[in-house]
């Protein structure tokens, strides 16, 4: 399988690097249409963190007439039939549509990658010069060329860094061009002297690491952006010992470069650690960064030998071993051991295959009826790239890696670590929200410090995303946004789970269940109320409404009263009235709700309004009588809300009140024609008969 560069797990897999070599592995030719393949669950899949995507790109295989290129910046697969006499075509997982042509037969493609865009195409025959073909609407189908400007170098590759500029790559430095397609041109825009062994490219940062000297292990980086070229500081990678003898000791396919966490990794794939009491491989990463020195920064302890190849997935490091044909990951961010300068990590989950998984059988619909193909894990034909692709030369399948995270939450019983490791994930919250679900409730009840632990780690990014977001929203307010263009809102991520979040998904379920005794109901919605405060977040006025309601149901009203009494339930408009509809089951709770609504100065008639849309009639006439209002208000608008609640008593008992307010006011029961309460009077009448309207009372 043809490839520009090798990545590093060519060495891993033998088989791969000698079918790049001969053009391919040998297969018969044409292949199916693209389909789904099947990852198989169940019993077999247990425990499986890793598994292919479902949608694989499906290409022709390599053989001795068609050879199979792949650009790690397009993350597209180019299958050369004849030198693209008979064909080319291109396929990647983000585009749906190949793009097939023909192109002249002019010698062996060594590489072939469009620029960012898909607008033009570079292809390498020879080891000195680069061919372009412009696909720009109504341009001519013309080949135009550059030679490579330093004499006797030959070009190892070349890389793309954007829609019109490319680096090539020669043993004796690198030569940065402007690609000019109208004029069918190219204009050098620097150039670069230095030996090179062979070379890298991470297209996510537009860095390409040159190795050079004659060990190889010394890396020059050099960065790339719109039409500039930085050198970076270079820097040793430390071989597992002194080299007996001075030949090329560092191999590229023990090198590959990934971003993660939003910084730039050189990863170093050492066979045999530096020191002789460890077993074992290990992989050192190296920070890479853009101004200053590179550094060695963690070590991934493999505690195995043989083969391996790396991927990055969702900002873990995966290391697969073909011997065993499992994988592990790693997470720079937990918690490791710190030597004074560098972090050793164990692998996070105990070693698992990737889920297996099954090839659909191509052809048309009346063949495939056959079962599908399992797929060969860990096949010595796969080659991986970065950050998560894995190719298969042999069956011709391009695929992403990706993780799963339900599995994870069995293989990692620490419920700490477990929330360490999901929130930095990017598809975490519906696992999160589960595991909170679970850590609730039979059989898998977590202890209230576990509890409380898990609700602090939750609140913590809460608080982080809160902060920012208030940060933002002040330079926006106070126009200081003018002066800094690269201020960006910040962004949601599925880590911030917030109080409606947990609400929803959590406690409200948790206490409607009734399954944990009371007691444990109470202190978690404490708990989270008490990691709320601790971070001072303002605590929604619904989870208070929570914690009354099931002190209600559990005639706890004592510990209701403690509770007001002592502020550890904030006063809230919604909570005094919550409150004062709570009056007919314990009579102190009118006076609490009134103290409430006096410490918020709220105005009384909002409350009025509030607890009458709740149909809280007769609340609403006691707290207007306790602060001694009754006399003004209106008699209509309380007798449609009784009306509204289709209770009879309650209309007569609402009917009368005011009767008597009339009675006391002016001497009469009825009502002025200005109150508008005609229809109300007629009601009565139909429902308890004339005979029941109150009589005028004289003294």
């Amino acid at each position: 399988m043809g490839r520009d560069p090798p990545g590093p797990a060519e060495d891993e897999v033998p088989g791969a690097a000698a079918a790049a070599a001969a053009g391919g592995a040998a297969g018969r030719e044409g292949g199916g249409e693209e389909g789904e393949g099947r990852a198989r669950g169940g019993a077999e899949a247990g425990g499986c963190y890793l598994a292919l995507c479902a949608r694989p790109v499906h290409f022709e295989k390599a053989n001795p007439v068609n050879c199979v290129f792949f650009d790690e910046a397009n993350k597209q697969v180019f299958a050369v039939r004849s030198g693209g006499a008979t064909g080319v075509v291109v396929k990647g997982l983000e585009d749906r549509n190949p793009i097939s042509f023909r192109m002249e037969d002019k010698g062996e493609v060594k590489c072939i990658k469009f620029s960012l865009g898909n607008k033009i195409l570079a292809v390498q025959r020879t080891l000195k010069s680069v061919d372009f073909l412009n696909f720009i609407p109504d341009s001519p189908q013309l080949e135009y060329t550059q030679e490579c400007k330093t004499k006797n170098a030959n070009i190892l590759g070349f890389c793309w860094t954007s829609s019109t500029e490319i680096v090539f790559i020669t043993d004796q430095g690198i030569e940065f061009y402007q690609v000019l397609p109208e004029k069918r041109s190219l204009k050098l825009l620097k150039n670069q002297s230095i030996n090179v062994n062979w070379y890298m490219y991470c297209p996510e940062s537009s860095v390409i690491l040159l190795s050079t000297t004659v060990l190889g292990n010394v890396l020059q980086p050099f960065y790339f952006k719109s039409g500039t070229m930085a050198k970076l500081s270079k820097f040793e990678i430390e071989l597992p010992a002194a080299p007996k003898s001075s030949k090329l000791s560092l191999s590229e396919r023990d090198i590959a470069m990934a971003t993660i966490y939003g910084q730039l990794y050189v990863l170093y794939l050492r066979h045999h650690s530096r020191t002789s009491n460890s077993t074992g491989a290990e992989v050192v990463l190296y920070h890479l960064p853009r101004e200053g020195s590179c550094k060695k920064t963690h070590i991934l302890k493999l505690n195995r030998t043989g083969k391996f190849a790396l991927n990055v997935v969702d900002n873990l490091v995966v290391v697969h071993h073909q011997d065993t044909e499992t994988s592990v990951i790693f997470d720079i961010k937990l918690k490791g051991e710190f030597d004074g300068s560098t972090t050793i990590h164990q692998f996070v989950l105990p070693p698992r295959s990737i889920q297996p998984y099954q090839i659909p059988v191509a052809g048309p619909a009346s063949v495939t009826s056959q079962a599908p193909v399992p797929c060969k894990l860990y096949s010595s034909s796969w080659i991986v790239f970065q950050p998560d692709i894995i190719i298969s030369a042999s069956e011709g399948y391009l695929w992403s890696l990706q993780v799963k995270l339900e599995p994870v939450v069995n293989l990692l019983l620490d419920k700490g670590k477990l929330m360490d490791f999901l929130l930095q994930r990017k598809e975490c919250k519906m696992v999160i929200l589960s595991v909170c679900s679970q850590m609730l409730s039979e059989p898998e009840r977590g202890s209230l410090s576990v509890i409380a632990t898990v609700f602090d780690k939750l609140n913590h990014e809460y608080k982080k995303y809160l902060e920012a977001e208030q940060s933002y929203t002040m330079v926006v307010e106070t126009g200081l946004s003018r002066s800094n263009p690269l201020l960006k809102r910040p962004v949601r991520t599925q880590a911030v789970i917030d109080q409606s979040d947990m609400y929803t998904h959590v406690l409200s379920v948790f206490t409607e269940k009734k399954e944990a005794p009371h007691k444990f109901t109470i202190a978690v919605l404490m708990e989270y109320i008490r990691s709320l405060n601790q971070f001072q977040i303002a605590v929604q006025h619904y989870l208070y409404e929570l914690v009354i309601k099931t002190l209600v149901q559990h005639n706890l009203f004592y510990m209701l009263h403690q509770f007001l009494q002592y502020h550890v339930l904030s006063d809230s408009k919604p909570l005094a009235c919550l409150l004062l509809s709570l009056e007919s089951i314990y009579p102190p709770a009118h006076q609490l709700s009134l103290d409430m609504l006096k410490r918020l100065s709220t105005a009384n008639d909002e409350i009025v309004e509030v607890l009458l849309s709740k149909h809280q009639v007769l609340a609403a006439l006691r707290f207007i009588r306790g602060i001694g209002g009754h006399d003004s208000i209106s008699a209509r608008k309380f007798l449609d809300a009784a009306k509204q609640a289709e209770d009879e008593m309650l209309f007569y008992t609402i009917f009368r009140f005011f009767e008597q307010r009339n009675q006391r006011l002016r001497g009469n029961p009825s009502f002025t024609p200005g109150e508008h309460c005609e229809e109300h009077v007629t009601f009565f009448k139909q429902v308890f008969g004339e005979h029941a309207l109150m009589k005028p009372t004289t003294f």
